[in-house]
Formats: structure tokens, C-alpha cells, sequence
């Protein structure tokens, strides 16, 4: 097994702090800056410098990362062979992915699974992009569902597999009373004027709703803010503003509300990748999972 001190130096690599890669590794900032300092010893190299309130990696330093970058994919690699023993029936499968793409396919996905191989624990979880990749990094998800943003890791990021899945269409949801609620299609431009409700917890909603409005030449009047697409759903219903809505999210039973479909540009589109640890997409249960996932979505966009 690669040396847990190269993993720790990884980490506080993308953390920046000894306290944020102590609680993304789950162990104590004590623990950490003594691996730090082993390393050191063992390598004979000075690894870190201070930086104001973080630390910086010495040139050092980021060589012997680029090295354990290679190490850590050949390891998934070898984990590779170890699995193949088992055939993938046995250990655990730990996915997670944006809470739309969680109830829309991924927990169906994980549900098929599970009857197949009930011998495989699965862990599920609905996070923002960034804590996802966070995950990966940190071994707490093994299959991601992301929205790439700003913040995130491109996918020539030597640590992670990115592929493309699907492109989610938005909607305009609105009251079923709404004159909206009886056209076809309408171009975003023509909701310059309504009252807004926004998802600012939601990151890639929220970025995606900016940019998309922005496009369309206008800056929304964002009347309310909700924290999820059920509770802006709520709002939409009892007329507080209307909103962007993704096709993957279902709407509650019970709110009166109509999916108005946008047409002309733009057309308000998330890009969903699967995100794994690079090296792992051949290990059985990680490669099961990534099948799973794609075959719900089929089944949603045909």
C-alpha cells in the first residue's frame, strides 16, 4: 500500500491548511503535521513554507507530488487485479452526485444494483460538485455525478476521470394560471419582467440561472430564495415568482404548477459528468455502478 504520508501531502495540497486536510482525511491537524514532518525527515527535502494563515508546497514538493500522482493511479490500477478476485460481489460502492441527479438516477441505479449484487454496501449522498470531488479525493465516494463549474477540478486533473452523461434541460416553471401556462415554448427574454425565485445553495443552479439570464439580456428580480427545487417548486405554486427547472427533478404531487419548455438562446442546459478517482473505472463495483447510472439515464432521455 503507497505511503499514507504522500496521501496526507495530497491533500493539503488541494486544502491549503493542516486543520482542512485533517478534516477532509478524518484525523486530528496533530496527526497530519506529523506525517508532514516524517516525510520531510524521510526525504530530506524542506516540503512546506508558510504562506500567511496556509502553507505553500516547496518546487520540492510539487515534484514528489507529480511522482505520487502516477503512484496513486497505478495503485487504483492494482486494486483493479486485487477486485477481479472477488469479482466485484463483496466490499462497498460509495456514489454521490447533486440532489437532483440523486433521486433522478443515481438512487434507482444504486437500487438495481443492490439487487444484483446484495453482497455490495452501498452509500449514497446528494452534494455540490466541489464537496464531490472533495470525496473522491478523500476516499468517502467512489462515483460522482457532477456539474463542472468554475470551482472545480478540469478535466485534465491528473487525480480524476471525467466523462460526459448527459445534458439536463431547464425549464420555466410557473403557476398554472400564468398566461406562460398556456404557450408551447417562450424565449427566455420574455420573462425579463416576472419575479424570480432562485436556489442560491444550489451552486451550479444558481450559476446556470445567472449566466442563462444574463445571455437572454437581462438581470432578474429575484423576489425569493429557496433551498431546494421542492420548496421553489412551493413558491412557484402558491405565486410568488416563477423559475428555472430542471427536467431531471419531478414535480410534487399536489403544486400547481406547468413546465413551460424555453426555446431560441439560450436555452438554459446543464453538462452532467461522472467523476471518478483516474485509474479506478475497471475495478468491478465502480465499473457496475458507472453502467447502472448510465442505463437510468437512457431511460430518461432516450
Amino acid at each position: 500500500m503507497i505511503d499514507s504520508k504522500l496521501q496526507t501531502l495530497r491533500v493539503l495540497r488541494t486544502h491549503g491548511t493542516v486543520t482542512a486536510a485533517a478534516l477532509a482525511l478524518h484525523l486530528t491537524p496533530s496527526t497530519v503535521s506529523h506525517q508532514l514532518k516524517q516525510l520531510a525527515h524521510e526525504t530530506g527535502l524542506r516540503l512546506l513554507e508558510p504562506n500567511g494563515r496556509r502553507v505553500r508546497l516547496t518546487a520540492a514538493a510539487e515534484l514528489l507530488l507529480e511522482h505520487a500522482d502516477v503512484m496513486y493511479a497505478q495503485w487504483e490500477r492494482a486494486k483493479v487485479d486485487l477486485a477481479a478476485l472477488d469479482a466485484g460481489q463483496l466490499g462497498s460502492l460509495r456514489m454521490c452526485g447533486l440532489a437532483s441527479t440523486l433521486s433522478a438516477f443515481i438512487a434507482p441505479a444504486a437500487k438495481r444494483l443492490r439487487e444484483a449484487n446484495p453482497g455490495v454496501r452501498l452509500h449514497l449522498a446528494a452534494v455540490e460538485s466541489d464537496e464531490a470531488f472533495r470525496m473522491l479525493e478523500s476516499g468517502d465516494a467512489d462515483i460522482a455525478v457532477i456539474n463542472p463549474i468554475d470551482t472545480t477540478p478540469p478535466p485534465s486533473d491528473t487525480r480524476f476521470e471525467q466523462h460526459f452523461l448527459v445534458e439536463d434541460v431547464e425549464d420555466l416553471l410557473v403557476p398554472a394560471d400564468h398566461p406562460f401556462a398556456e404557450r408551447e415554448s417562450v424565449a427566455l427574454a420574455e420573462a425579463a419582467d416576472e419575479e424570480w425565485i432562485s436556489t442560491p445553495n444550489c451552486v451550479d443552479q444558481e450559476q446556470l440561472f445567472l449566466s442563462a439570464t444574463a445571455a437572454a439580456g437581462f438581470s432578474p428580480d429575484i423576489a425569493h430564495r429557496a433551498d431546494a427545487s421542492f420548496s421553489a417548486s412551493g413558491l412557484v405554486c402558491t405565486g410568488f415568482g416563477i423559475t428555472l427547472y430542471s427536467r431531471l427533478v419531478s414535480i410534487p404531487t399536489g403544486h400547481a404548477v406547468v413546465r413551460v419548455p424555453i426555446h431560441g438562446s439560450p436555452v438554459p442546459t446543464r453538462r452532467l459528468f461522472t467523476a471518478v478517482r483516474r485509474g479506478s473505472t475497471e475495478q468491478p463495483a465502480i465499473a457496475r455502478g458507472l453502467a447502472a447510472i448510465r442505463e437510468e439515464v437512457a431511460r430518461i432521455y432516450p
